[in-house]
């Protein structure tokens, strides 16, 4: 929905030597609910509508960009192959899976908050798991979807994802410029897309379009910032000991990550609540909107 669009407030936020780039989209005075992106993109691919929904159910919203994604801090001197290759590899990270939560807490701080509820997608699911268990008093709730557990070292996060996918996307090729940044953008959305429900074309480039006339290069064909943080090492607790209420939701067709990693985050947290998605892959088709929404306000109170 434009309004949301038109009301984004971009703030520049610092974690030590780390810039981020967080953006306020709006019901202020609502509760506080930081949304996580996935792997390597930025946060212009979530979706308005899903944005305006959460917004009229109450909440405050805020979204920011990781580091190695979108507008902040890049780490393009520190070596990189490609994001399985670095599960086997074994050489200093650029950071750890600790600094990627306290950048969250960074966020959280810049906007006054306390504490937040958090909404994270794939990675971003990933790191919120671990912002809870690292920082348990600034964490009300946990929302993950289509996330792998945060228990997961190195390429044991493999029996969760479906590698003839990923030899798919590996396969794709584009041109260089911003003509191949856009098709690269749309033909992994359409790769994840839901298999239940229409995948809409218009939305897609949109998302993929306004990251790049942000100036911001295309997350999606960067696989050494992806590589750089699928391999950040966690030494925190264990996914048992996160106390924060959760909300666990998985695509019941996701073509990459399984949905026995949502059952596996379920399983491993007290008390977490479990939503499985019919017809849904990696994606957020707006015909799960409304479940999502109705799922995060009911967790969150």
């Amino acid at each position: 929905m434009s309004e949301v669009t038109m009301i984004r407030t971009t703030h520049a936020v610092r974690n030590g030597d780390v810039h981020l780039v967080a953006d306020d989209l709006g019901g202020a005075g609502g509760d506080p609910l930081l949304l996580l992106m996935g792997l390597g993109v930025s946060r212009f691919y979530w979706p308005d509508g899903l944005v305006a929904a959460l917004i009229g159910a109450g909440f405050s919203v805020v979204s920011f960009d990781g580091r190695d994604a979108g507008g902040s801090t890049r780490f393009d001197d520190v070596p990189a192959g490609n994001p399985i290759a670095e599960l086997f590899r074994r050489r200093p990270p650029a950071y750890t899976a600790e600094d990627m939560t306290d950048d969250a807490v960074a966020v959280l701080d810049a906007f006054g908050w306390q504490r937040a509820h958090l909404f994270g997608v794939s990675q971003g699911g990933l790191v919120a798991q671990r912002v809870a268990l690292r920082h348990p008093r600034r964490v009300y709730t946990v929302t993950t979807y289509g996330a792998v557990p945060s228990d997961l070292r190195g390429a044991a996060v493999l029996r969760y994802v479906r590698l003839p996918f990923l030899a798919r996307l590996a396969r794709m090729r584009h041109p260089a410029g911003r003509a191949g940044d856009v098709a690269a953008g749309r033909e992994l959305l359409r790769a994840i897309s839901s298999p239940g429900h229409p995948f809409d074309e218009q939305d897609a480039r949109l998302r993929v379009e306004r990251e790049l006339d942000a100036g911001l290069p295309s997350g999606v064909r960067d696989t050494r910032a992806q590589a750089r943080q699928v391999s950040a090492p966690w030494h925190g607790p264990r996914l048992r000991d996160l106390r924060a209420p959760t909300l666990v939701m998985h695509g019941e067709r996701d073509p990459l990550i399984r949905p026995a990693a949502g059952r596996r985050i379920a399983a491993s947290v007290p008390g977490a609540r479990y939503v499985e998605l019919p017809g849904t892959g990696h994606d957020l088709p707006r015909e799960v909107w409304p479940t999502v929404t109705r799922e995060i306000r009911a967790r969150a109170g």
